[in-house]
């Protein structure tokens, strides 16, 4: 179980809810929230005007709303924030946007019941997650249409998806035994302010993209011992001499990936000296893109355990103090550096396999396949990975440098970062696909180099790669493999 008290979730603890663990409420968290909770409630006994608690939102900020229409104004809030569009949100994405808006509230400055931390807490742990359209939010006041989506599946209105069955939010609640919330003032407010929706599926890709790095070793391993290349530019004293964090580990992986290699002992006096930088160049490369990940990683746990709502409540003193750390800049530029960085995966990945299907520079078999003429072997493969990075070329231009004038122009700079999220989503699948078609080629390079086998460990993902997918003697239709490759390339990197 993963315990929420509001400042120590971590990407893996995102990660592990995500993907279908439970999660709990930490110690003292309750009372923390019951005590912010009371500020809300004097508030409420009082004549001053308070934004969110008995104002109206955005432009409306200065319109004062009457004491008995209070619970109103929060439902009404929900229900005129959900208005997202395009296709939902998926289960993982959802469950960690749960956790996440769990996880603020639990810092007890939102101003809201305990109830309501509790009930994100029981749908996340029986599998209520509400259907949240992926488009709509503009990143500031935060990801308000997904986390109003969010907000309405809490309050049992809209549709929940529950069993793999997409049904009314209440009939769902009802077969969990789950009460729907009630909500009161400042409560609505509560749940819609925030970078949450950016911030699950930055974490879930961001995951992905570490896998994906140490499976991109070992798959540029391979197509280097199908190319019958040297590891002499991986030497530890080359990378020690620039010492960037992500490259001395990748020459790192790179070195002990290739140790024992009987291809390169078959070669090592052939008087190379350099292979082309798509090759050699391994280290700074994919190096650069752990930095950049480990960078990332840094942003969003940070933004994890922070309190992004407007306004604050801060019952040391009893103030409630209107602010911006809902504005999504933080989350959405490391987004985009995302995108970029895990697209430079799939560019000197597509370089790689260029070289494995051209005779004119790997020495192998032409589009690695026997009989090529009447066979095409793996020429369209490459041609599809140059569609995918294309594809990616266009994503990772940043959405973060975008701004346009909402809520009449009261809010007059945004952070495009829902924009940013859902491309960096896609450009890690093109990403993905782009890998699963290198090691479909490198495995094939390195059978023809049979029965010179390759290094110990990179023979064991040759291995695993060849229980999936058998050597070509023939053209089949390629699709049908890289599907099956495509789930399996980010567990080869725990080779």
């Amino acid at each position: 179980m993963i315990t929420i008290d509001g400042h120590s979730l971590t990407l893996e603890d995102v990660g592990a809810v995500a993907r279908g663990e439970r999660a709990g409420i930490g110690d003292g968290v309750i009372d923390r929230v019951a005590l912010s909770r009371a500020v809300v409630e004097r508030i409420l006994t009082g004549d001053a005007a308070v934004y969110g608690i008995n104002t109206g939102f955005g432009k409306l900020s200065d319109v004062r709303i009457r004491q008995e229409d209070l619970r109103a104004l929060q439902i009404n809030l929900v229900r005129s924030h959900s208005c997202g569009v395009g296709e939902p949100l998926g289960p993982e994405a959802t469950r960690a946007m749960l956790l996440l808006r769990a996880n603020v509230l639990a810092k007890g400055f939102s101003g809201v019941r305990p109830v309501v931390l509790e009930t994100l807490v029981e749908m996340i742990n029986n599998d209520l997650l509400p259907v949240v359209p992926s488009k709509g939010s503009v990143g500031a006041s935060g990801d308000l249409a997904p986390l109003a989506h969010l907000a309405l599946g809490a309050i049992g209105e809209g549709m929940v998806v529950h069993g793999g069955r997409r049904v009314p939010a209440r009939q769902a609640f009802e077969a969990a035994g789950i009460a729907p919330l009630e909500l009161e003032a400042k409560e609505g407010l509560a749940l819609l302010n925030g970078t949450q929706a950016m911030s699950a599926i930055g974490a879930i890709a961001l995951l992905d993209i570490e896998a994906l790095s140490d499976a991109a070793d070992v798959i540029g391993a391979m197509s280097l011992e199908a190319l019958q290349g040297t590891p002499v530019a991986f030497d530890e004293r080359i990378h020690a001499a620039r010492a960037h964090g992500g490259q001395v580990t990748v020459a790192r992986n790179l070195r002990e990936l290739l140790d024992g290699s009987e291809i390169r002992q078959s070669h090592a006096d052939c008087g190379r000296v350099q292979d082309a930088y798509s090759l050699r160049c391994m280290p700074q490369v994919h190096g650069a893109v752990r930095d950049a990940a480990g960078h990332a990683r840094r942003v969003l746990e940070t933004e994890f355990n922070s309190a992004t709502d407007n306004p604050l409540v801060f019952p040391d003193t009893g103030e409630v103090i209107s602010g911006g750390n809902f504005h999504g800049e933080p989350v959405a530029l490391v987004l985009d550096y995302l995108a970029i960085a895990v697209t430079e995966l799939a560019s000197i990945s597509e370089r790689r396999i260029e070289r494995l299907v051209n005779p004119d520079l790997s020495g192998l078999p032409a589009f690695l396949i026997r009989d090529a003429g009447t066979n095409s072997g793996m020429m369209i493969a490459q041609v599809a990975a140059v569609a995918l990075l294309a594809e990616n070329k266009v994503l990772a231009h940043p959405a973060s440098v975008d701004s346009l004038p909402t809520s009449a122009n009261k809010e007059d700079h945004v952070s495009m970062g829902m924009t940013s999220a859902l491309k960096l989503a896609t450009c890690v699948e093109n990403v993905r696909s782009v890998l699963a078609i290198e090691a479909l080629c490198a495995a094939q390079g390195i059978d023809f180099l049979a029965p010179l086998a390759p290094a110990p460990r990179i023979a064991r993902a040759h291995s695993r790669l060849r229980e999936a997918v058998p050597f070509f003697e023939h053209d089949e239709v390629l699709a049908d493999k890289i599907a099956v490759l495509a789930p399996l390339v980010a567990g080869l990197g725990q080779e």
